[in-house]
């Protein structure tokens, strides 16, 4: 039985919220920053509250590490109908790979600890798709008449995804440029479809 003293449950509960939301935005400009494998301390000094939170909401570094993921694939898939709605076709297409670029080359160590076997990861290839590759193919149909119509989104994806691995002795400025000469190519191309 509650009390009427006792905090309504939903006050507990946008709280929790609200502590998940800063240790997943801390956690992402730490790994930005210092890696995934940075300190808890560092993340949780970020966010504001301490380790506890992190590990009462987190318990292991990869559950931290895939709700960074997510959040950052969340935010470009989400970009796609705003930025259709502010810009031309094209150039909406154009800045939305320059985010999911961003995303994917901005998370230092992220490539190996996705890659690493953990359980915890093996749901974000399909998350990745569901969520990026429909944003992505909404944005190609909105360009259509304007860029190459051999290409679809999924192969798009994988594309921008290769463009963007380290490469020994390169800065991740070299994935972005090898994706701004991709997506030149789309607009310039025109090829048919086989």
């Amino acid at each position: 039985m509650v009390s009427e003293n006792s905090p309504a449950p939903r006050r507990r509960r946008a709280d929790a919220r609200r502590n998940v939301d800063a240790l997943v935005e801390a956690a992402r400009k730490v790994f930005d920053t210092s890696g995934v494998d940075a300190p808890a301390k560092e993340i949780t000094d970020l966010a504001g509250v301490g380790v506890g939170t992190l590990y009462r909401h987190f318990p292991q570094r990869a559950d931290l590490v895939k709700a960074v993921v997510q959040s950052g694939i969340d935010a470009v898939a989400d970009a796609g109908p705003a930025l259709s709605a502010e810009y031309e076709p094209v150039e909406a297409l154009t800045k939305w790979v320059d985010r999911f670029t961003e995303l994917l080359g901005t998370k230092r160590g992220l490539a190996s600890a996705l890659h690493s076997g953990d359980p915890a990861f093996e749901g974000l290839p399909g998350y990745f798709r569901q969520r990026l590759g429909p944003a992505l193919a909404a944005l190609l149909d909105a360009a259509a008449g304007e860029i190459r119509d051999d290409v679809g989104a999924e192969d798009l994806l994988h594309a921008i995804a290769q463009l963007c691995q380290p490469v020994p002795g390169r800065s991740p400025e070299h994935g972005k440029r090898m994706v701004a000469v991709l997506v030149d190519g789309l607009r310039r191309g025109g090829g048919e479809r086989s």
